[in-house]
């Protein structure tokens, strides 16, 4: 039998002292396992709170996305660096490393295996869209406001939402629907006030948006079945290396010797590598935070404070560059976040109806 206090009498005659006492030894019982790595035992742990650990993940996610945003385009439109393709293949193999290094070392998550050929098709049919979203989101960089740009990013919901239909035939209510038109609306009042509306910039902005839609709508369908479930930040290990090798040729073929030049600048500016390193590094740290948002908070959360940041990064990126924006911009911009929020409350509504 087990008890609290456990005691010892001291055999007599191997210490003199303590033979006329007959003094008894406490020795305390061992904490268990939950004791030990209680808060009570962690000094760190006990001076964060859950709340302030929440508000200090959500923090480190709107700092990584909108310093992805504003270094994307301090690189390819201010310091010259005018290599969109190059510089996602950059992120991708910085995605790579920082991956193997959070699941295998770290252990951030379980690390979870490619199981068959039909997975690893899936997972490089992902790659492709996810290169194609990735690369005309940063080459519309080049020629946009990131203020515009964060403007068409906010219709996300209306491509999604097509896609839905067209692949899956999955049909939304029609407040759904109805949520969607100042969307649209919203981005159209934008692009006719756009001081520095460039149209291939639109074009490829709008392209890359597309493409997010219908990464999120494919990744549903290839990867719905039990077996074949990957976590996010699994997900993003696989799918990384294999953007990267989808993306050296087109960098070779269309960006030229970009290797040998990047290399020739480097040596010269330092700042510059100090950038692109920078850049790389916060380009994963988008996809680590956004994994640990959902994680301490929800989906819905996400999709919340999703849409605020869109209005965030617009707001800094015109303090910071100094782009010209018009009164007619801002209400576009406006509505075009007032029928996103409408649409994820209308999506809200239908779930709780459909259940």
């Amino acid at each position: 039998m087990v008890e609290s206090v456990q005691s010892y009498t001291t055999r007599r005659g191997s210490n003199p002292r303590l033979e006329n006492n007959d003094q008894v030894l406490e020795i305390p019982v061992t904490p268990t396992g939950d004791v030990r790595h209680s808060s009570g035992g962690n000094p760190i742990k006990s001076l964060v709170t859950p709340t302030a650990l929440t508000a200090l993940i959500i923090a480190s996610w709107y700092l990584s996305n909108i310093g992805v945003l504003l270094l994307n385009k301090y690189l390819l439109s201010f310091y010259g660096f005018r290599y969109p393709i190059f510089l996602t293949m950059l992120h991708m193999i910085s995605c790579t490393a920082y991956s193997y290094v959070s699941i295998c070392w770290f252990e951030v998550v379980p690390f979870q295996q490619i199981l068959s050929r039909r997975q690893f098709l899936k997972i490089l049919a992902l790659s492709v869209i996810f290169c194609f979203s990735v690369v005309c989101g940063n080459t519309s960089l080049r020629y946009l406001p990131v203020s515009f740009n964060q403007a068409i990013g906010a219709t996300t919901p209306f491509f999604t939402a097509i896609f839905a239909f067209l692949i899956t035939f999955k049909k939304e209510s029609g407040e759904v629907y109805l949520a969607l038109m100042p969307v649209v609306f919203g981005i159209v009042l934008a692009s006719n006030s756009e001081p520095l509306f460039h149209l291939f910039g639109f074009l490829v902005c709008v392209g890359s948006t597309a493409g997010r839609a219908l990464k999120s709508v494919v990744q549903g369908i290839l990867l719905s079945s039990e077996g074949e479930k990957l976590h996010s930040m699994n997900l993003l290990l696989y799918m990384a290396p294999m953007a990267a090798m989808i993306l050296l040729p087109f960098t070779l073929y269309i960006e030229g010797n970009v290797f040998a030049i990047t290399v020739e600048k480097a040596r010269t500016d330092w700042f510059m590598v100090f950038l692109l390193a920078g850049n790389a590094t916060v380009a994963y740290l988008v996809n680590l935070t956004n994994f640990l948002v959902t994680k301490h908070t929800s989906a819905l959360t996400l999709q919340v404070l999703g849409n605020a940041k869109a209005a965030v990064a617009a707001v800094v990126s015109v303090l910071i560059f100094k782009n010209p924006v018009t009164a007619m911009g801002m209400a576009g911009f406006a509505v075009t976040v007032m029928g996103v929020v409408l649409y994820s409350e209308a999506k809200k509504r239908s779930k709780a109806t459909a259940h």
